[in-house]
């Protein structure tokens, strides 16, 4: 069908072979790489996508970059680790049929250690990944999503995400996300203190742990609170930190 996936990618070998088999459907799959060291671009090339290597620009940049060489008015958009089951496929492909709105946003189902954590703020984790290419752009140095000019509808069929190998892939996720968030956040001007990074850490265990049932994802559930609250916790420690010691390094 007339349709685009755009697909950023940076050693994932792993991972890209079951996301590209999931996208057959569509007629065009478009890979900007960011110099990956393994087998990715091959296996690119190999299944026919139109692969570009480009420096990093950040996670809103890169895709933004790759949305612009697809050639197709409509745009599938997906990380390498993610996949379209069956399900999925059939609403989209229903839906261009007739499409109502300029962008729809899908649940994502998150996993971990082989299990779907449906409760914290894993599920049903709404993103925006189906749309037409002039509708809008992505924004957002971490955890970008696609602002569109027009109305949103909705599948709710989802997207399957296996975003973490495991726990130290998690914590390392972490510092490294954490870190562009705090440079994003200097950029605002504003001014933090002491008590920020406490305040919105313990805030954000809270929330994903006792409000939002993180606690009934066992072991999984209670990691993913504690990553997701440190990470929030370090964005505004660096950023404290930035602004006060920027001087000394």
């Amino acid at each position: 069908m007339p349709l685009s996936v755009a697909i950023i990618t940076y050693n994932e070998e792993a991972y890209l072979p079951k996301c590209l088999e999931s996208v057959a459907f569509a007629n065009e799959v478009v890979i900007v790489d960011s110099h990956s060291t393994d087998k990715t671009v091959e296996i690119a090339i190999e299944r026919g996508c139109r692969v570009y290597v480009e420096d990093w620009k950040g996670f809103d940049g890169q895709k933004n970059s790759a949305v612009s060489k697809c050639k197709n008015h409509w745009i599938l958009s997906l990380d390498a680790d993610e996949r379209i089951p069956p399900e999925t496929r059939e609403a989209i492909i229903e839906t261009m049929k007739d499409p109502k709105a300029e962008a729809y946003r899908l649940p994502r189902k998150n996993h971990l250690h082989g299990q779907w954590l449906r409760w914290g703020d894993q599920w049903p984790d709404w993103q925006v990944r189906l749309f037409k290419k002039d509708s809008g752009a992505f924004q957002g140095a971490v955890h970008e999503q696609w602002q569109t000019r027009g109305s949103i509808g909705t599948i709710v069929s989802p997207i399957e995400h296996y975003s973490y190998r495991d726990y130290k892939d998690m914590i390392l996720r972490m510092d490294r996300y954490s870190e562009i968030a705090a440079r994003e956040l200097l950029g605002t001007g504003k001014i933090f203190h002491s008590l920020t990074p406490f305040i919105h850490g313990t805030a954000m265990f809270l929330r994903i742990y006792v409000l939002k049932l993180g606690i009934l994802d066992g072991l999984d559930g209670l990691v993913n609170a504690i990553i997701k609250a440190s990470g929030s916790f370090f964005k505004y420690a660096k950023a404290v930190e930035m602004q006060r010691y920027s001087n000394l390094r």
